[in-house]
């Protein structure tokens, strides 16, 4: 039981369980609205769904094992109590599952090519798995870039729901809302960049005693901590700008209710997160942070649920 409890840590079953409810959420409040007066299926939908969901979610627990496998050293220092790897479960396990995690989520996209109306979904989930290897060896220890790729990749868990259902729709070519999609898409995929963005530079400056002993050369040992705060505090005002500027536009639709929503449990948040991040010291301030984010980054993926009730 140790040993599964274990395991569930480290693939991080709760982000795990929050890339399937996005996908769920976009599948069913931004997709399937748009066929609502149509005989026609989504090309997202039953099975197909299930298994592009289940093949981002093998990719992404892939990609935690790996990258917990390569930062044993630095997790000695930033997190001793919550160590896995080689404390519970052995370094050549976690490789084993690493690349088990990684066939089965890459195999999983080329059988959705070859038994549907989808494609290069496999191969698109080849170079995901790639992308998180070199980020875990390489690209993680290197200024921004790794937090970029990381924010791309957040992204992408919408954005290849939308992939495999807005090629359809223009093949299709038969007055569906393919516009509509894309529209809706951008939005909840920017936000999930930007957002991502800023956490992983408020989880640098939590990780930066472990990553200066190891040579990583993150924002706030390349920059100074002042220098990263001013990147993430720029970027919360330009998320808190757009989100401000999308509650106008839903105020002139009467979507009130969503509006109440945003404010309360997305800007708001953000705002709160703006003033305490020029008075975070400590790591502890900065977990805190990263764990308030997250939660703005949940609460902002349920935002969907009013396209589906408006």
């Amino acid at each position: 039981m140790k040993l599964i409890a274990a395991f569930f840590r480290l693939v991080r079953w709760p982000n795990l369980v929050f890339i399937a409810l996005t996908q769920l959420l976009f599948v069913y409040c931004i997709v399937k609205p748009v066929f609502s007066n149509s005989p026609l299926q989504p090309n997202v939908h039953g099975l197909d769904f299930v298994l592009i969901s289940l093949s981002s979610i093998l990719i992404a627990a892939a990609g935690y094992i790996i990258n917990d496998y390569f930062d044993l050293n630095i997790d000695q220092v930033n997190k001793p109590d919550k160590l896995v790897v080689e404390k519970i479960i052995k370094r050549r396990w976690t490789i084993v599952w690493h690349i088990v995690l990684s066939t089965a989520g890459v195999a999983i996209g080329f059988y959705v090519d070859f038994t549907s109306r989808i494609w290069l979904l496999g191969f698109s989930n080849a170079i995901c798995v790639t992308l998180l290897f070199i980020y875990s060896t390489s690209l993680k220890r290197r200024l921004l870039i790794g937090n970029i790729l990381i924010s791309l990749l957040t992204a992408w868990v919408i954005l290849v729901v939308a992939w495999c259902e807005y090629n359809h729709l223009i093949h299709l070519n038969n007055g569906l809302r393919a516009d509509k999609i894309l529209r809706e898409t951008f939005l909840y995929a920017g936000f999930a960049f930007i957002i991502s963005l800023i956490r992983e530079a408020v989880k640098d400056m939590e990780d930066v005693e472990g990553d200066r002993r190891y040579g990583c050369k993150t924002m706030p040992i390349v920059w100074g901590i002042n220098a990263t705060k001013v990147f993430v505090a720029v970027w919360l005002v330009v998320l808190i700008a757009v989100l401000i500027i999308v509650q106008v536009y839903a105020l002139r639709l009467e979507w009130y209710w969503s509006v109440v929503y945003c404010m309360l449990a997305i800007v708001i948040p953000l705002i709160y997160i703006f003033r305490k991040l020029f008075a975070a010291k400590t790591s502890a301030d900065y977990h805190k942070l990263s764990t308030l984010i997250k939660l703005v980054m949940f609460t902002g993926i349920l935002s969907m649920i009013f396209f589906k009730i408006y």
